[in-house]
């Protein structure tokens, strides 16, 4: 990509910036922020940086949202984040009109870009920017699962005490308590993991992979977390940047598959460098269908309330 621009200067964007950068993933990187003089001493930090870790991306930024101009891809991280105690339900209400105001600047000045919606709640932004834009859902997806996958990985490795590098996970549905962490899709370098951890251990790392993000917020207590959501961010770049037709994870617009339409969630899709490719498919059993669909229900009563906001 030639640039890339990301939408929020806070501790999720500017740590995604530092990652996109160090792998030099584009040529530019955009920094819009509505607080003033913000974004630009982020993106000057940033870039102080090249040096020490050998990249050659230059950094602007900007509360004068022009600065996307040209973008490519726009990760939009803008809004509030939940506080110990609050779901990413709890934060609907003071986001969209953020995201709403965002969207409108994509649309005025990177019509031609693809949008990555990392702000909660993710999946109900992400059907709120689709709808505003109008856009192909190839080109309006949300991060979560990636995170979730993650999250659930290091949960195994750290059980195991097997290399998280050889764990490979998969979660649908919707980012929050109701998301899905599928075990029976879950390897150790091709190995099931059932073969290493007894069920009522599997039970409590699915547990904890849905209160993943709530335990990192009750430890740090003024902060979400970052540094993982940035890392998976920066992992659906590369593979969009790079053509890498990588399957992950991500929340998209569903058109029938898995039963759903009219709904952004969850589920496994392929990026390349057109965006959001494809979704696959998988089979569920009758538990985990069960699962899926109380996660559904809870998103789409997210997005009914977007009627009354």
């Amino acid at each position: 990509m030639q640039k890339i621009s990301i939408v929020g200067a806070g501790r999720v964007g500017e740590t995604t910036a530092q990652i996109l950068a160090e792998e030099e993933l584009c040529r530019e990187i955009a920094l819009y922020d509505v607080r003033e003089d913000v974004s630009e001493g982020v993106a000057l930090d940033i870039f102080q940086t090249a040096p020490f870790f050998e990249f050659d991306c230059r950094l602007t930024g900007s509360n004068d949202p022009a600065v996307m101009a040209g973008s490519d891809l726009v990760v939009v991280t803008a809004g509030f984040p939940r506080k110990p105690g609050m779901s990413r339900s709890d934060v609907l209400a003071a986001n969209v009109a953020i995201i709403d105001e965002v969207t409108d600047h994509i649309l005025a000045h990177a019509p031609h870009a693809s949008i990555l919606v990392v702000s909660n709640p993710v999946d109900t932004l992400t059907y709120r920017i689709a709808q505003r834009t109008g856009w192909a859902r190839s080109r309006v997806f949300g991060q979560a699962g990636v995170l979730d996958a993650s999250r659930m990985a290091a949960f195994i490795a750290e059980e195991t005490g097997f290399s998280a590098l050889d764990i490979t996970t998969i979660v649908l549905g919707g980012h929050g308590d109701t998301m899905v962490p599928m075990p029976r899709y879950c390897t150790i370098n091709g190995v099931p993991v059932s073969n290493f951890i007894a069920p009522e251990r599997l039970d409590a790392i699915i547990e904890r992979t849905r209160k993943g993000g709530a335990e990192i917020l009750a430890l740090r207590k003024n902060s979400s977390a970052y540094d993982a959501p940035a890392a998976a961010v920066a992992a659906m770049v590369d593979a969009i940047s790079n053509d890498r037709k990588r399957l992950m994870p991500c929340v998209a617009l569903l058109e029938g598959e898995y039963g759903e339409r009219d709904i952004a969630m969850g589920v496994p899709c392929v990026l390349d460098e057109s965006g959001l490719a494809r979704v696959v498919e998988l089979e569920l059993d009758d538990r985990e269908r069960q699962d899926f669909e109380h996660s559904v229900a809870a998103v789409r009563a997210d997005i009914q309330r977007l009627a009354e906001l």
